[in-house]
């Protein structure tokens, strides 16, 4: 069982609306709604910034605002008001006594998904993790979820990978793994999830559960 961090295995995003507000507030800008900063943040710490500032990439003060959320989010993480989505703290039990093995698949740095997992206690609970550091190529491209598999010593087609971004369920179904699609997760406005053309769909994360029961996982 393989999850996707941020906005499918733990809500991460109170976090990066302190540190995105407390950056706009060092650099004298009024701060913006959170639910923009809530749907964005599976896009990563540049867009982020891309989306406080109105700014691309080439503009000259990018990278300095960009390391300065990065640093900004270092310390945060110390403090951290992220959690493990309901009922999925349950779920990792039985998967655990189960003796079924999870892990995360991310594109989160390993810098910070360990500092994260590390404050929540997951660190020695998590079977395997394959960040951006372990691989040559990102999701979508199958080569981090089959790393995991790899790691894990583990059948192709009995892994699941769950996420709440469209890459997730391509990087899931060009590694030909079963793909379930996070409908809880980190999801803009224009996010159609149904064209994401996953096996599954979760509206909530207690779905999950009966979902991995039906096909035998738990």
């Amino acid at each position: 069982m393989l999850f996707d961090l941020d906005g499918t295995l733990i809500d991460t995003a109170p976090d990066f609306i302190q540190v995105v507000n407390k950056l706009l507030e060092e650099e004298q800008r009024t701060s913006i709604d959170s639910n923009l900063i809530y749907q964005t943040v599976s896009d990563g710490a540049r867009a982020l910034v891309k989306l406080a500032f109105a700014i691309e990439e080439d503009a000259e003060e990018f990278p300095k605002l960009n390391q300065r959320l990065l640093d900004l989010y270092k310390e945060q993480i110390k403090a951290t008001e992220a959690f493990l989505y309901p009922s999925l703290d349950s779920l990792l039990q039985k998967l655990e006594q189960a003796r079924i093995p999870w892990g995360i698949v991310t594109n989160k740095p390993e810098l910070y998904t360990v500092a994260l997992l590390n404050e929540l206690a997951l660190s020695e609970r998590c079977s395997v993790l394959v960040c951006p550091d372990h691989v040559k190529n990102r999701k979508p491209h199958p080569e981090p979820i089959l790393l995991a598999c790899e790691k894990l010593h583990c059948d192709i087609e009995k892994t699941v990978y769950i996420g709440d971004h469209q890459r997730d369920i391509q990087a899931a179904k060009n590694a030909d793994v079963i793909a379930i699609a996070a409908g809880y997760g980190y999801l803009n406005a224009e996010s159609k999830i149904e064209e994401w053309y996953a096996d599954f769909i979760v509206h909530q994360p207690e779905q999950i559960e009966p979902l991995l029961n039906i096909l035998n996982f738990t």
